[in-house]
């Protein structure tokens, strides 16, 4: 079924602060839209838990999303900066009947972003994404059903929200194992998660160097964190420290560094513990799950393991998607969104984190070794800025080139043509055992991508 979205995308809606759509008129609304719904669903008075990132513009946006839901009659739990996941975990565990998240991710700090959660703890589906923006725009709708005198809602803070998350993460560590001896460097980006990482490991044992811990409002993911690990990198290096741990600016993704200083990206994390689950019978079904954008080592990986690897697109929602419809309990995306159903509802930096450092503590083994159980296939990966956009099956000279490509690597390489999801922009990338050959292949579809997109094309 298609969904008629033009502000929700794969991760909810996001933009310029103050700039359309994230101001603070439309989040009235949306705050009104989400009510309205979550009051049909339930039959009664609606509990919406709401948190945030460290952004200057959250304040804004929080305070006009708590309008919208008291216009409507409903409670706002406020639970001030916490990581995406803890809103999550939090909404579910309250009996809430939705999550709302005011975050970017990883975006610089003058945008920011709504995400929205189910009462079960999961981000909604499409269709209730779809029908509060259709709500968005029926002005009667949203004034007719709104509140007076006793029924207009209230707003209060949740003042315990960071102790409750920090219990729940700590729980997915196993009882038996602590960090004791263990030195962990994290790097919070300034972001959602600066109180509770740094305690989360502390509390469980380790010896703790935290970075990233002194938001502004204006400094998240600016220089640190997941998109920049080098400051992790130099830490462990310098603390020789057992793991490097980079959190984004919503803590729901991480990039994890050995102790040599080497990144360990999210394939590797995946192989590591979907191999561990496996062995222990407790990877659901024997499938780890992935995005089209995980190398083909992780298959190797897997098959030598006695497990398999499924693919979806690329977005942590179609991992998730695909995980609850077959019976999954394992699946991520190589940019570090690692989801843990047994654990977790949606991707959770911290909680993967900890389930790398239970393997570490449990085998009593490096990183850097443990981490050998993937072999990357070479890869090589082109973004194509174009003049305009056409479905690739309408690009005669790229079709016949990807065939090509195809067709010379049979079984040991694979070839991935996509365009961007917001701009012009086509993502080309071609995986094989003769890393000698790539470039040449990726240039040559890359030109007949241009020449499909010519004058007069």
């Amino acid at each position: 079924m298609t969904h008629d979205r033009k502000l929700f995308g794969t991760d909810g809606i996001r933009g310029e602060a103050n700039v359309p759509p994230m101001t603070p008129e439309l989040v009235v609304r949306l705050g009104r839209a989400i009510t309205a719904v979550a009051r049909r669903d339930s039959g009664r008075v609606p509990r919406i838990v709401v948190g945030k990132d460290t952004r200057l513009s959250g304040y804004m946006l929080e305070t006009a999303l708590a309008a919208g839901i008291c216009a409507m009659g409903g409670r706002v739990l406020l639970s001030g900066p916490i990581p995406t996941p803890a809103v999550a975990n939090l909404t579910q565990s309250m009996r809430a009947d939705a999550g709302v998240v005011i975050s970017a991710s990883h975006n610089p700090y003058h945008d920011n972003g709504i995400k929205l959660f189910g009462p079960d703890g999961f981000k909604l589906p499409d269709e209730r994404e779809s029908e509060i923006e259709r709500l968005l725009g029926d002005d009667r709708a949203l004034s007719s059903a709104g509140h007076t005198g006793s029924r207009v809602g209230r707003a209060e803070r949740l003042d315990d929200a960071s102790g409750r998350y920090i219990v729940y993460a700590k729980a997915t560590f196993p009882r038996e194992l602590t960090l004791n001896g263990l030195r962990v460097v994290v790097d919070a980006a300034h972001g959602a998660a600066y109180k509770v990482a740094p305690a989360v490991f502390a509390e469980l044992g380790a010896d703790v160097t935290a970075l990233g811990v002194s938001p502004n409002g204006r400094n998240i993911n600016k220089g640190c964190g997941a998109l920049h690990p080098e400051h992790v990198i130099r830490e462990v290096e310098k603390r020789r420290a057992h793991i490097g741990i980079a959190l984004d600016g919503d803590a729901d993704r991480v990039i994890v560094v050995d102790e040599r200083g080497q990144i360990v990206d999210g394939d590797a994390v995946m192989a590591l513990c979907a191999t561990r689950l496996l062995l222990a019978g407790r990877l659901s079904k024997g499938t780890l799950v992935a995005t089209v954008m995980s190398n083909m080592g992780l298959e190797h990986a897997m098959e030598a393991a006695g497990g398999r690897l499924e693919r979806t697109a690329v977005g942590d929602r179609y991992v998730v998607e695909a995980m609850r419809r077959s019976g999954y309990s394992f699946g991520g995306e190589q940019s570090g969104h690692l989801i843990f159903l047994e654990h977790a509802t949606t991707g959770d930096g911290l909680v993967a984190a900890l389930q790398v450092l239970a393997i570490m503590t449990r085998e009593q083994r490096p990183l850097s070794e443990l981490s050998r159980v993937l072999t990357r296939v070479p890869q090589v990966l082109e973004s194509l800025q174009l003049p305009r956009r056409r479905p690739i099956d309408q690009m005669p000279k790229l079709s016949a080139e990807i065939a090509r490509a195809s067709a010379e690597f049979g079984r040991g390489g694979r070839v991935l043509v996509r365009w961007s999801g917001t701009e012009a922009k086509l993502r080309l990338m071609v995986e094989g055992p003769d890393p000698s050959r790539l470039d040449a292949l990726v240039q040559d579809m890359a030109a007949a991508a241009r020449a499909d997109l010519g004058e007069g094309a």
